[in-house]
């Protein structure tokens, strides 16, 4: 990238850079998907088919399983480009570093949060959710999956130097995780039993405005401290 570049064209050219990559590499989309989908069927061999029980869990099993699907899927955000030398030349690119990671996140999160709201739906069936509850999951999915990949792109920044870092990558971001759990499961549960949840909503989205402004900044920051 040279310095005639505007920020918006570096950003599109990163992210379709991201996305053909990923194309050629279809494990990289479908291995978090199947592990989702496998997560969220086990459920229903282990506690019974019992559709009582079914929905009144339902919610906390198709978040959770999200929520390992999106960590499956973090630790390749930055990894090949620091192994091929990418990631340096584009901390040494004059274009601003938060919009280049943004860029990032916006591929990882089109790659694996995407996926993962177009079949929640059906495994949602599966797990006998409340009729009433399928727009406040696809809501919650649609609000916290790239809040998702925001908080977590930050703990692969951090880790990107370390050969075997995927148990603190875990640890390091699961406890940022938890509050989009909370809000994300209540919201549905308020859903299932006809109460409101524009309040939960309105904290999850709360979270990814604030994620989409901080969270380029301090990934980009992590990444020159993983670096150097």
């Amino acid at each position: 990238m040279n310095r005639g570049i505007s920020y918006s064209s570096a950003f599109v050219t990163l992210l379709k850079r991201d996305l053909k990559i990923a194309v050629r590499h279809r494990g990289d989309i479908f291995n978090p998907l199947l592990f989702f989908i496998m997560v969220v069927t086990l459920f229903p061999l282990g506690i019974g088919p019992e559709p009582q029980v079914l929905t009144r869990v339902a919610p906390g099993i198709i978040w959770v399983a999200a929520l390992l699907a999106s960590m499956l899927s973090l630790e390749r955000l930055f990894k090949a480009d620091y192994s091929d030398g990418s990631l340096e030349q584009m901390l040494l690119s004059p274009q601003p570093l938060a919009i280049m990671v943004l860029a990032k996140v916006l591929a990882h999160w089109i790659l694996t949060g995407v996926p993962l709201i177009l079949v929640s739906p059906l495994l949602a069936v599966l797990l006998h959710l409340e009729g009433n509850s399928y727009v406040a999951l696809m809501a919650t999915l649609a609000l916290g999956t790239p809040v998702l990949s925001l908080l977590g792109a930050i703990g692969v920044a951090l880790t990107v130097g370390l050969s075997k870092g995927g148990v603190l990558l875990t640890l390091l971001i699961l406890p940022l995780y938890i509050p989009v759990l909370i809000f994300a499961t209540s919201a549905i549960d308020a859903a299932g039993m006809n109460l409101p949840y524009d309040g939960q909503l309105a904290i999850i989205a709360a979270m990814l405005v604030g994620s989409l402004i901080m969270a380029p900044f301090a990934i980009g920051a992590s990444l020159r401290v993983s670096t150097n």
